[in-house]
């Protein structure tokens, strides 16, 4: 009697463990969350956005691919008022989001955090900052909300900047602090988009959360987003419309330079190329896309299914 007196704790102790909430989102929650994405995955249930993709979303300016954001009902995609790394160099970065949330520690909280942690083969013995690192990869984005505390709240510095460097070979997206900033600084081809640094080392924060929707200041951040990093700020754009933000602003482009080409020889206004074209002003164009001498940034296939469904 005895015995079975003290399994039972042992025995609720595992169904609670069992059901606690994990620290990594699971696939299956992800592929919930980003229902709308209809391509290949991530092992971990993440849209995989092609890199042929994130390299020509580099092209885009912000404006550009925020016109589209806001056609499609997407108005809380943008956060700005950011400090580089690098002010200089790399001051363009895309890539796929892996998103982790910060909170401020409280022990009750921390504790079961940290049982979770080692129930998921994480290092649970030391501080759980470094938790998300591991699991990202080339291409990756890393995106944390560290709530914007300075004050041993830093969420990276040297090494883990030199880790997630080399796992994902691109840089991170900050609501929140960093340190060691000049040797961040040497890390070449490295970028990060923070809020601002400080030479204390994290005390009292908390990774709560790998891979579940954050918020990044004003903008709202899925696992797997596309992320468009540029000097001015940043965009979070939602994986399912990535392909169709860069081929309408590929496309837009292209209307701009034939539109100038023809106000400068004279062929149309201003005023008729600034309004709704007509028929005979579209079918110039597709005749002037046929010859165009410079390197189209899509497919003919892609511009022609693009033209067909484009009221232009």
């Amino acid at each position: 009697m005895k015995q079975k007196l003290l399994a039972l704790p042992i025995l609720l102790l595992c169904c609670f463990f069992s059901n606690a909430q994990n620290i990594a989102s699971s696939p299956e929650y992800i592929k919930a969350l980003t229902s709308e994405w209809t391509g290949e995955r991530f092992a971990d249930g993440r849209p995989k956005v092609s890199d042929g993709l994130l390299e020509r979303l580099k092209n885009l300016t912000l404006e550009e691919a925020w016109a589209e954001l806001i056609e499609k009902g997407y108005p809380n995609q943008f956060e700005g008022d950011w400090k580089l790394i690098n002010e200089d160099t790399m001051t363009t970065m895309t890539g796929r989001a892996v998103t982790a949330q910060f909170m401020p520690a409280r022990p009750d909280f921390e504790k079961q955090i940290r049982a979770q942690g080692k129930s998921e083969g994480r290092a649970f013995d030391k501080a759980t900052v470094s938790w998300a690192i591991p699991t990202l990869v080339q291409g990756d984005i890393y995106v944390a909300d560290g709530y914007g505390k300075p004050v041993l709240g830093t969420l990276i510095g040297s090494n883990l900047g030199n880790g997630v460097f080399a796992k994902t070979g691109r840089g991170a997206v900050f609501y929140g602090y960093v340190r060691d900033m000049e040797d961040l600084r040497k890390i070449k081809g490295f970028n990060a988009w923070i809020k601002g640094s400080h030479p204390s080392y994290m005390r009292l924060t908390l990774l709560t959360s790998i891979n579940a929707p954050i918020r990044i200041g004003q903008a709202v951040v899925l696992p797997g987003d596309a992320v468009l990093a540029k000097k001015d700020g940043v965009l979070f754009i939602p994986a399912h419309l990535v392909e169709h933000i860069v081929l309408t602003g590929e496309v837009t482009k292209l209307f701009d330079l034939f539109g100038q080409q023809r106000i400068r020889e004279k062929k149309y206004t201003a005023g008729e190329i600034d309004s709704k074209w007509t028929d005979a002003i579209k079918l110039d164009f597709k005749g002037w896309a046929s010859t165009y001498k410079g390197k189209l940034p899509m497919s003919r296939d892609e511009l022609d299914r693009y033209l067909e469904t484009r009221n232009f």
